[in-house]
């Protein structure tokens, strides 16, 4: 799927779910026209946030440029986006740099017409105003979906758990063995359930273990 400019009573979808193809676009972005595809072959964080030259947003803006190079090293690009246009975009990364000293040097995407925000259900057709939610996508390599997550207008996210995230992501597709509640590069991996009642049978856990829960032993 393609998503173009359209009205918007014809664009709205209702929020895109984890395992579905992320829709193409072509967008104007302050690092020049991009395309969805352009980014086939590596990790995206998508993510997009209400408006220019608001606290939540700028405060978040500032951790995604200091963070870039850890993402860099994942293999990982950031592709930002509002509903506002290219010139307030370019104004608000000039003043985050010259009141605060940060490069925000990724792109953003200006979406006036909704297009976008509506095709992946980032605004809805009741919303009161124009501006988006603040909606994080993980895309993988393939262009697949492979997590999002939503906070409203007034939480801002933490970007050290959307690292954690890609990494964990990655990690379980390198291993084909599960992350537990608070996992970091380098802790313990689960190893998958048994999906069988031949199969479970099978499984001798440790003490500490059961046949639905066991560590992957290295």
């Amino acid at each position: 799927m393609t998503l173009d400019a359209k009205p918007a009573d014809e664009l709205f979808m209702p929020p895109l779910r984890q395992g579905e193809r992320a829709p193409e676009f072509t967008a104007r972005t302050t690092l020049g026209d991009v395309s969805l595809s352009d980014y086939r072959g590596r990790w995206l964080l998508l993510f997009s946030h209400p408006a220019d030259f608001t606290p939540v947003c700028t405060s978040e803006f500032i951790a995604f440029a200091k963070a870039k190079p850890h993402f860099d090293e994942m293999g990982c690009e950031l592709l930002g986006l509002s509903v506002d246009g290219l010139f307030s975009h370019l104004a608000w990364i000039r003043d985050i740099r010259d009141r605060f000293g940060v490069e925000v040097n990724f792109p953003i995407i200006e979406d006036p017409s909704m297009a976008i925000a509506r095709g992946y259900g980032m605004v809805g057709p009741d919303a009161a105003d124009s501006s988006t939610a603040r909606v994080t996508y993980v895309i993988d390599p393939e262009g697949i979906i492979r997590a999002m997550s939503w906070y409203p207008m007034n939480i801002g996210r933490s970007v050290d758990e959307l690292i954690r995230l890609v990494t964990a992501l990655q990690a379980c597709d390198a291993s084909g063995a599960s992350t537990p509640e608070g996992w970091v590069k380098g802790g313990a991996m689960l190893e998958p359930v048994a999906l069988s009642a031949s199969e479970a049978l099978l499984v001798e856990p440790r003490a500490d273990e059961a046949w639905y829960f066991r560590w992957r032993r290295l």
